[in-house]
């Protein structure tokens, strides 16, 4: 078995590598060391399971990443964890794979029409959220998001929490899920969607498998905004009690986000880092933030961090999610009364420890550590962060791009990927291959088989009669439209008219560009 334990030299040598360049991206950026080769390999199914909390089945679920990835994958944030040694026991997000080579589910959805489920994958192993599938599930109805899966092969999935001492307003005093549709963004050029936490929403495992306990050192980062923030208890991520009570100081370990001074007396006012131990929410050992160089935390996209040793040390972080480093804001010694800790199992999202429900945020990606990450992780783990490319907006719109004077719908025709495919008008169908997404680039594009597409002017054409076609996205300007209030799609090279072909009406007739006429066969509605 000579090859394996070669493999296995390479890898341990890849790993120390990685860490060796993480300290180099601490001293001179993020940029270079991020990009991904986002491989890996097919998973095997994971049988079928029912929910206790909600009586439902299932459906048959990948079992997460690949035994078989290398350390030369290793640069979404669980492979980045897992070569400084302290690997994810949980990982969620519903906007993208934190392994490079996970083709699994992300998070599940139920529409509120027909009450039926829909798992959200991955676009590619390693790579972004299947938002056309959602957006096509959820067109003409409501979704709610129901699940959110753990990546990692502990499968801590989080379904909706089924409350505890503060009731939620759903059925029995439970939480209730986030609206699927409420938080679309972009991550890498593609739209996905985040978990737009209000108050009421909530999410959680009790018992999770593999977790800090105890004393037991544990890391935790989540990406979130500044967009949408409050005051009240509490937008946490992280460590929990399984009763959903308060049982005391030290039983919690979670990222609180949010405005909370909840021992007076705050420098600022907020959003802030700070860890929510049970009965406060700490900015520093002492309690309150007093740091004028931190009032607070203004981006779009947020990376929150925090790490606790358990006995003598706990430490804030933060960073811009779309660049640069982390700013460290408080790193000490536990409080009075925390040490050592004592944590439960339970894994909470959007909610306090004693299920107090009245906090609101916005989650995108998230993960917990086995062990107290070090600081060069933590760097080239906000170096992944960023190289994710998250853009607000995503804004735009999405959905079907209808004809309207035949009343059917721009598609890539069968689902083609074959690059140059002419597209064509046909019946609705809210299905992937006619849903349309207007980037902030001012693409138009479309999930055609496993592919994103984006419309095209064919042979950058800028003459009446140029088809339009579906090619790979390459930011040229021949790709590039501009939807009209007036209903017009023109192409922002040419200026020329996105047309049906002879104000044709019937199924399959193709698409071009023509000279702008005011006629209904140039009259679009993106909806």
């Amino acid at each position: 078995m000579i090859g394996p334990v070669v493999d296995r030299r390479r890898r341990r040598w890849k790993a120390a590598l990685l860490v060796a360049l993480a300290m180099v991206v601490a001293a001179f950026g993020t940029t270079a060391f991020a990009a991904s080769l986002r491989t890996g390999t097919a998973t095997t199914a994971r049988p079928a399971a029912h929910s206790a909390r909600t009586g439902t089945a299932t459906t048959a679920r990948p079992a997460t990443h690949s035994a078989k990835a290398t350390a030369a994958d290793a640069s979404l944030p669980c492979d980045i964890y897992a070569a400084g040694g302290t690997p994810c026991v949980t990982a969620h997000s519903t906007t993208r794979a934190l392994f490079a080579s996970y083709n699994g589910p992300l998070y599940q959805i139920q529409r509120s029409s027909d009450h039926s489920y829909r798992d959200i994958g991955v676009l590619s192993a390693g790579g972004y959220a299947d938002a056309a599938s959602q957006v096509s599930f959820c067109s003409g109805t409501s979704c709610t998001i129901t699940k959110i899966y753990d990546q990692t092969t502990k499968h801590n999935d989080l379904p909706i929490s089924w409350g505890g001492y503060w009731k939620g307003p759903g059925p029995g005093g439970a939480d209730v899920g986030a609206d699927a549709m409420a938080l679309p963004v972009t991550a890498g050029g593609h739209q996905v969607f985040g978990v737009k936490v209000k108050p009421g929403v909530g999410y959680r495992i009790d018992h999770a498998n593999g977790v800090a306990t105890g004393s037991q050192p544990e890391g935790i980062y989540m990406v979130t905004s500044s967009d949408y923030t409050n005051q009240w208890c509490c937008f946490d991520y992280g460590s929990g009690e399984n009763s959903h009570t308060d049982t005391g100081n030290a039983t919690m370990n979670a990222i609180y986000w949010g405005n909370a001074c909840w021992f007076g007396g705050c420098t600022g006012s907020g959003p802030w880092v700070e860890a929510d131990l049970e009965n406060g929410m700490y900015h520093t050992n002492t309690g309150s933030n007093k740091d004028p160089n931190n009032t607070g935390v203004h981006y779009p996209f947020v990376s929150a961090w925090l790490k606790n040793n358990g006995t003598s040390n706990f430490t804030l972080k933060y960073g811009n999610g779309a660049g640069g480093g982390l700013t460290t804001t408080f790193s000490g010694p536990l409080p009075n009364g925390y040490s050592p800790m004592k944590l439960d199992s339970s894994v909470l999202l959007g909610t306090g420890g004693d299920n107090s429900v009245s906090g609101s945020g916005e989650f995108f990606e998230g993960a917990m550590t086995a062990g107290y990450p070090s600081d060069a992780t933590e760097n080239a783990v906000q170096a992944a962060i960023t190289a994710a490319g998250y853009g607000t907006g995503g804004g735009t719109k999405t959905g079907a791009l209808r004809a309207v004077g035949a009343g059917r719908c721009l598609e890539a025709p069968g689902s083609s990927t074959t690059a140059g495919t002419q597209t064509q008008i046909r019946d609705c169908t809210s299905a992937a291959n006619q849903t349309w997404s207007q980037t902030n680039a001012r693409e138009l594009t479309v999930s055609s088989g496993s592919s994103r597409l984006c419309l095209d002017a064919s042979g950058q054409g800028t003459s009446p009669g140029t088809k339009v076609i579906t090619w790979s996205c390459n930011g040229q300007s021949n790709q590039q439209w501009n939807v009209n209030a007036d209903g017009t799609v023109t192409s922002a090279q040419s200026g020329l008219c996105l047309d049906v072909t002879g104000a044709a009406t019937a199924n399959g007739t193709p698409v071009q560009l023509w000279t702008c006429n005011g006629q209904s066969n140039q009259k679009w509605s993106l909806n």
